[in-house]
């Protein structure tokens, strides 16, 4: 089969095209023919961070499609049901989902659709609801938020009745997120925002915020957090990993700082994440109060031309790719 792999090459993510064989669905497994698959900005920079000569690894990590097959002990499943999760080597003619991590396709998504779901909204649930404990009525502020994961909490989030602040360095990809009812745009790619929040929440600050950005905005993330708010990490796009903590605002407004990754997780705890977004954002989704927004599709032959795109930063919402 067709398939594509990454690989650190003098620390660009290097997209290869080759031929592989299709694999066999082994126990607890289920193998399916990939329709369409979601491009995620985390991937590219696991492989800018891998060793140099290093092995190449399978490219793409979610993936829509049909079950083909299932491993043993799996059931439950019949060949040809629509299903979508996440999938490692996900870029490639057919790939494996784990069976506690499989998740049944909403009948009015389309492929491309679906595709766009499983790690972006579980990202989002962790953060939102597991983590974040976000309520109806609470402020929710998005550091980063036309990125995948931006869009993602802010239609979970109004989906969940919060009011949503996000900050973005592009007035225009603020303006494309006026439908979903942003509630406060800021354009700025500066650490500079609390005053515009506090003004927006009567000077209470943000219940929850969701860093996507990195270092650069964590001092005023911590600045804006109101009394009892919680602070999500989820990414590091500027590249700073470093940051002063202020201990005595951290103590007196009694903050909790979290972490949203699945590195360091068991597939147990994976799995619980799935049935957490099944439980309550999937149905959300299924009759339409969240719309995955798509960017661009791209046909899985030129995959290498998404991976440019995302790496322009154009994007607001989803990119992903279309098997033909």
């Amino acid at each position: 089969m067709i398939a594509y792999t990454f690989r650190n090459d003098d620390g660009r993510a290097l997209l290869e095209r080759t031929e592989a064989p299709a694999p066999r669905a082994g126990p607890g497994q289920v193998l399916v023919r990939v329709r369409a698959a979601g491009l995620n900005r985390g991937e590219l920079l696991v492989a800018r961070g891998a060793k140099p000569g290093a092995a190449p690894k399978p490219a793409g990590g979610e993936a829509a499609g049909e079950v083909t097959a299932l491993g043993e002990g799996v059931s439950g499943l019949a060949s040809g049901a629509r299903v979508m999760g996440r999938a490692a080597g996900a870029f490639a003619e057919y790939a494996l989902i784990d069976a506690r991590e499989v998740i049944p396709v909403p009948a009015r998504l389309s492929w491309e659709q679906a595709a766009a779901v499983p790690l972006v909204f579980m990202v989002v649930h962790d953060m939102l609801v597991a983590q974040g404990r976000l309520a109806a009525g609470e402020w929710l502020l998005v550091t980063g938020v036309s990125s995948g994961v931006g869009v993602g909490a802010l239609q979970a989030a109004k989906a969940l009745g919060a009011k949503v602040a996000g900050t973005s360095g592009s007035r225009a990809k603020l303006e494309r997120l006026a439908p979903l009812d942003l509630d406060l745009a800021l354009a700025t790619r500066k650490g500079d925002f609390r005053d515009a929040v506090m003004a927006a929440t009567n000077g209470k600050g943000a219940n929850l915020i969701v860093n996507t950005v990195g270092g650069s905005m964590f001092p005023e993330c911590i600045r804006t957090l109101a009394f009892e708010g919680r602070l999500a990490i989820v990414g590091h796009l500027d590249g700073v990993l470093r940051s002063e903590i202020d201990l005595e605002a951290l103590h007196s407004k009694r903050l909790t700082l979290f972490g949203v990754s699945n590195r360091l997780r068991s597939a147990e705890q994976r799995s619980a994440t799935v049935r957490g977004f099944v439980a309550d954002l999937l149905p959300a989704i299924a009759d339409g109060r969240i719309e995955p927004l798509i960017d661009r599709v791209f046909d899985f032959g030129d995959l290498p031309a998404a991976k440019e795109y995302m790496e322009s930063d154009a994007q607001v919402g989803k990119i992903v790719v279309r098997m033909t």
